[in-house]
């Protein structure tokens, strides 16, 4: 008995640890004897092949690509200006900032972007700098997916929203 999935062979996902991935295949596979179907998802950055079963996708937070509409959003939130965080201490600041990058929701890594984006990077400490490239590299490889363009283009895209929201 054949059913519908909810993706195919070459879609685009978000799974939210690792970004953006391709499902490159569907396969049963025989584990402890429980027969199961699963998504095989590469992460060609990470070089990593995730296989995620199809009854847990959804619950594992797997899911589309982000809308135009919602990326629209995350630039939006480039945009915004706040005031820096220096009063609240770096590793307890570093753990929300990972939780919101691992959430997968891009409004929540362009927050992230924004909050540790320096024009001159020098006064960051390399932990900061860290983070920051890797919620750029998150929210890059989705705007690269959706807009069709490697991911260098789209970080451009990215730092020029945020270099305009600092002019």
């Amino acid at each position: 008995m054949a059913r519908d999935l909810a993706y195919d062979a070459g879609d685009y996902i978000v799974y939210p640890s690792h970004g953006v991935g391709r499902i490159t295949g569907i396969e049963k596979q025989t584990i402890a004897g429980i027969h199961l179907e699963m998504y095989v998802v590469s992460f060609e950055n990470e070089k990593l092949i995730l296989r995620v079963p199809v009854e847990k996708a959804p619950n594992s937070g797997m899911r589309k690509l982000s809308s135009r509409e919602k990326i629209q959003s995350a630039l939006d939130a480039l945009k915004i200006r706040t005031r820096p965080r220096r009063n609240i201490m770096w590793s307890r600041r570093a753990q929300e900032y990972e939780a919101k990058i691992n959430s997968g929701d891009p409004v929540s890594i362009a927050e992230v972007v924004r909050e540790l984006h320096r024009a001159d990077d020098t006064d960051q400490s390399y932990s900061e700098r860290q983070m920051y490239r890797a919620a750029l590299e998150r929210l890059a490889r989705e705007v690269a997916a959706i807009d069709s363009v490697d991911e260098t283009e789209a970080t451009k895209k990215l730092e020029k929203v945020l270099l305009a929201a600092a002019a």
